[in-house]
């Protein structure tokens, strides 16, 4: 009877502490076996097997969707996506990250649209009226998004609803990568979300008002007594600030202290 193969714990500097009794599981980074703590994300396990992340390296780097991972498991023929920051490791896992996937990004300036937003988009992203329906990029977005519909919503001309329906993207481009019809669903869908915030969404005119305001100097006078403070002060003033309170009905609640609205 052939020996059971013995999982030798990796030592490395790493500042994760796994947990009290947390079991030890093997997962595969770039073809190399390593043995890590079960309880950790990809992003963790990666970093606990010895790798550094020097840039783009996600959520913690600013650049949310910034850590798309494609894994296996052994003897399992499906390949599976996910976010490296919220996807568990588990035994046997093969991974390899996609920081970047080159897609379809061309230049557009809003304010010099010659043609209906519909039209704009069949310009700029011709490959979008190319979707065969196949729902891979459904399947294949870490954010359970239904691209394939708001594509759908695109093809017949609801940008308002492709817009909506596309707003949890995070631009991670996984589903793109999988595409058989090489449509690049992320960018397409941000270019939708700008031309529903540009021409489609009504205009707050709260939001107005205060630019105005804004424009008018309302707020030097105010600007210049915070920058003339010293940062203890300002810290102070921070601090004890009137908040908002969480479960405030919006619109409703005002602060006490009204003097620089």
């Amino acid at each position: 009877m052939a020996e059971e193969k013995k999982l030798k714990t990796l030592a490395t500097g790493d500042k994760t502490i796994p947990p009290e009794g947390a079991k030890m599981i093997p997962i595969y980074i770039m073809g190399r076996e390593y043995v890590v703590p079960e309880t950790l994300t990809i992003m963790k396990a990666v970093e606990y097997a010895g790798y550094s992340y020097v840039r783009g390296c996600g959520c913690r780097g600013g650049i949310c969707g910034a850590c798309g991972t494609f894994y296996r498991f052994i003897g399992d023929y499906r390949l599976r996506s996910g976010l490296a920051c919220q996807t568990v490791a588990e035994p046997n896992m093969i991974i390899m990250q996609l920081p970047f996937f080159p897609a379809n990004r061309p230049g557009y300036d809003l304010e010099k649209m010659q043609s209906a937003p519909h039209e704009e988009l069949r310009r700029l992203y011709p490959e979008v009226f190319k979707c065969v329906g196949c729902g891979t990029c459904t399947r294949t977005c870490p954010m359970d998004i239904d691209v394939m519909d708001y594509i759908a919503l695109m093809k017949r001309g609801d940008l308002k609803g492709a817009a909506i329906k596309s707003f949890d993207c995070v631009m991670c481009g996984l589903c793109a990568s999988r595409c058989p019809a090489q449509i690049s669903q992320f960018t397409a869908a941000m270019f939708v979300r700008r031309v529903y915030g540009k021409y489609i969404l009504p205009k707050a005119a709260h939001v107005k008002k205060r630019v105005d305001e804004v424009r008018s100097g309302k707020y030097e006078k105010m600007l210049d007594e915070l920058m003339s403070m010293k940062q203890e002060d300002v810290k102070k003033l921070y601090v004890e600030r009137e908040r908002e309170p969480d479960l405030a009905e919006a619109g409703k609640w005002m602060p006490k202290d009204t003097k620089n609205l």
